[in-house]
């Protein structure tokens, strides 16, 4: 969570090489997630990994201890390819009945190794007794594992991916473009706000968005969390696109 002590123990292990696991922040923040391992990378550390955890949440509804925002572990993976990922699924769902499901997830995305904790007698273990598994249990649940190959030696699979994946990048450069139109217009909504001193938020407007688009996903069968999240994301930035137009024509 803090990058100065973060340092101090990069600084201590200057000289020594070696490996050093690295938990995510409890807080989703990829970059101080990225930030920490850079610091041990800098120390002249070269056997570096990172542990997922799961990441602290306000919604006291969710089934998980931790929530795993996939998008993030992904996201580092991305951004580090060398890097090792290991899942700890004890930790994201702190009860043992979820385990084998997060695990086969992080099999699923490719992550590298999963951290989980066993104990002989799981309910009189002495600190976190509901998400540990008997020995029993773990060999049951990595002999049922599922380990996804990368990819097909099949000539017909591997082209049939290739031909939809081009279809997907198409379809990916129509919404870029389809975005970038919806900015311009945001700018010209910006202007008329400035010279008419209109509000930038506008709350009803907002609540007709959100409304109209997730009915229409309905159809779709786009998931109303997810068209939620997708339009939370292009309004966000449409606010500060026209907070930076009015910025803009002040200075001008």
């Amino acid at each position: 969570v803090s990058p100065f002590i973060v340092q101090e123990l990069a600084d201590a292990l200057k000289g020594i090489d070696i490996p050093v696991l690295v938990k995510n922040p409890v807080n989703p923040d990829i970059d101080l997630w990225q930030g920490a391992l850079e610091r041990f990378s800098n120390a002249g550390i070269t056997q570096l990994g990172t542990i997922h955890r799961g990441f602290s949440s306000y919604d006291k509804t969710s089934k998980y201890r931790n929530k795993p925002n996939w998008s993030i572990p992904i996201e580092l993976k991305r951004r580090m390819p060398d890097l090792p990922i290991i899942c700890d699924p004890s930790h994201i769902t702190g009860r043992r009945d979820l385990i084998e499901m997060v695990s086969q997830r992080a099999m699923d995305l490719h992550f590298d190794g999963l951290m989980i904790e066993t104990h002989p007698t799981p309910d009189e273990a002495w600190s976190d007794a509901k998400q540990q598994i008997t020995p029993e249990v773990l060999g049951h649940l990595l002999a049922n594992l599922k380990l996804p190959i990368i990819a097909s030696t099949d000539n017909t699979a591997q082209q049939q991916l290739d031909d939809l994946r081009q279809m997907i990048d198409s379809l990916d450069a129509e919404v870029v473009d389809l975005i970038g139109k919806r900015m311009n217009l945001v700018e010209q909504i910006a202007a008329i706000k400035q010279q008419h001193q209109i509000s930038v938020f506008q709350p009803e407007r907002w609540n007709d968005i959100i409304t109209n688009r997730i009915q229409q996903g309905i159809p779709l069968q786009l998931n109303e969390a997810f068209i939620h999240k997708l339009f939370e994301i292009i309004h966000d930035k449409s606010i500060k696109t026209q907070f930076e137009v009015m910025q803009k024509n002040k200075s001008v």
